[in-house]
This record gives C-alpha cells, structure tokens and sequence, in this order.
C-alpha cells in the first residue's frame, strides 16, 4: 500500500456517517486505477482519480463514477 494509501485509510472526517463506506469506496477506487492504468481505460481512470479527489476534500463522490468502479471487475 502507498503512503496516500494508509493516509487515506487514516483520515477521520468529523460528521462523516459513511466513513467506512468512504474508505471502502477509496480503496476500490485505487484498485480500479491500477487495472484501468494498465489496459488503457481513460474513462475509468478519469472515475477513479474523481472518486479519490472527492475523498481528498471530504465531499461525496458522484454515484455514476462509484458505480462504475463496483462493476470494473465484473
């Protein structure tokens, strides 16, 4: 795991309800973003980097980018 990765796995956001669904969601979203990085899917990449950046700065991530990385590997 990087160090953003534990960084992010660290963070606690006051208010945050979903905070493990948020790290959950992160986590695949780095996942993705390797597979993605490496077959080329500018898309997804594009998905991924949103969803991260989301978390960055404590905001949700958009339900279309989220739905795109559950279904990456299926």
């Amino acid at each position: 795991m990087t160090a953003m990765g534990r960084h992010l796995h660290s963070a606690q956001r006051p208010g945050n309800r979903n905070a493990a669904a948020d790290r959950a969601a992160v986590d695949a979203a780095w996942h993705v973003l390797e597979a993605a990085n490496e077959l080329g899917d500018e898309t997804t990449v594009a998905a991924c980097r949103r969803i991260i950046d989301a978390s960055l700065n404590g905001v949700g991530a958009d339900n279309a980018d989220l739905q795109r990385v559950a279904d990456y590997f299926r």
